[in-house]
């Protein structure tokens, strides 16, 4: 899996405009089965893929946080939603809250997630490749393809697929 991890930025980057173009297109007339059809990718992506001993996400990148995963989480430490954004958040450009550091402080060396149960929305979605109307989200693929093998492998399943 440290192999694959390791390729994948230089095969993203290699693969970017034939992605960049093949999603221009998906934009202009997405098929109609495109929901059934990358859920099917994805499922058959992540039934090759281990999350557990990938974790590049955790470790290359930060989620957002809404209010309500803030609530959540902050519950779940006991802590005031205010002293849990103060300890570990901070707000990016975007105005939005995210860590304060990568990799994740809740991921374990084991490269299980200790609030796994009360995750961010962003966590329990990503990489967002069995999202609907996945054709939105295009711009946001392009960027997972480097980070998530399971996003790479489903990128590429997609095109042979959808010609």
């Amino acid at each position: 899996m440290q192999d694959i991890i390791k390729n994948l930025p230089k095969q993203a980057k290699d693969k970017h405009n034939e992605n960049r173009t093949f999603f221009k297109k998906l934009k202009k007339k997405p098929p109609k089965q495109l929901d059934y059809i990358m859920q099917e990718l994805h499922d058959e992506a992540f039934s090759n893929i281990d999350c557990l001993a990938c974790a590049n996400c955790c470790k290359t990148t930060g989620p957002l946080f809404t209010d309500k995963d803030v609530e959540r989480i902050a519950k779940h430490f006991k802590m005031k939603p205010q002293q849990f954004i103060a300890e570990f958040l901070r707000i990016d450009e975007d105005n939005d809250y995210v860590l304060q550091s990568v990799p994740c402080t809740f991921l374990g060396a084991d490269n299980y997630c200790s609030i796994y149960e009360v995750r961010p929305k962003a966590c329990r979605e990503y990489p967002h490749t069995d999202r609907k109307k996945f054709q939105q989200i295009t711009n946001l693929t392009l960027k997972n393809v480097a980070i998530c093998p399971a996003a790479f492998q489903v990128v590429e399943a997609m095109k042979k697929r959808i010609k």
